[in-house]
């Protein structure tokens, strides 16, 4: 079973990121999802995202990272939207990842390095017309990613929602959700 670190989205650690780690526990992973907003949830993502512009980008990233300290290096590391900041920097600059599952959100390479690690494999996931993911270049860098990475799929759902993937909030596809858990435990289960 893999040991993962789950990174919540710019609302914050939300019942439906917490549900999210404890499914992949009920499937026998290892899981940490540790709230990189010291306790704050928010009911929009604006309100999420004028938080995280104030305590600043690096921040929340570095309070990505120190939440891996003390973990093995041996990680998956999942985000949410926001939460790929920390995840891909990890994957991409601390040495012993297992993997990466980056959902509604992907950053050009290079904001972490010269490129990403042959050994680490990746997986994407964006819906095809979310207004953040395909409107602000995610969906562009994730193409160029797996263009160029040995072992990354991207899968894009048809709809323009963001946070799709999360269960407690309005924007929540039942549907999509359930096509990116299916790729999820598939992904983690051939990392065994």
């Amino acid at each position: 079973m893999a040991e993962v670190l789950v990174f919540h989205h710019g609302q914050g650690l939300t019942a439906g990121v917490r549900g999210f780690a404890e499914q992949l526990r009920r499937a026998g992973h290892t899981v940490h999802a540790p709230d990189l907003y010291e306790g704050k949830v928010f009911d929009s993502l604006e309100e999420g995202a004028a938080y995280a512009e104030s305590v600043g980008f690096d921040t929340i990233i570095a309070r990505g990272a120190a939440a891996a300290e003390g973990l093995p290096a041996e990680l998956v590391y999942v985000g949410f939207s926001l939460g790929v900041l920390p995840a891909q920097k990890l994957a991409q600059a601390r040495p012993g990842a297992k993997g990466a599952l980056l959902l509604e959100a992907c950053v050009p390479v290079s904001e972490f390095g010269a490129a990403w690690p042959r050994d680490v494999p990746v997986q994407i996931h964006g819906m095809d017309a979310d207004p953040f993911f395909a409107g602000e270049g995610d969906v562009d860098a994730a193409r160029a990613l797996v263009e160029k990475a040995t072992d990354a799929e991207l899968f894009l759902y048809a709809g323009d929602r963001h946070l799709f993937t999360d269960s407690s909030l309005p924007s929540y596809d039942e549907h999509a959700a359930t096509q990116v858990t299916h790729r999820v435990f598939g992904f983690l289960d051939r990392l065994k």
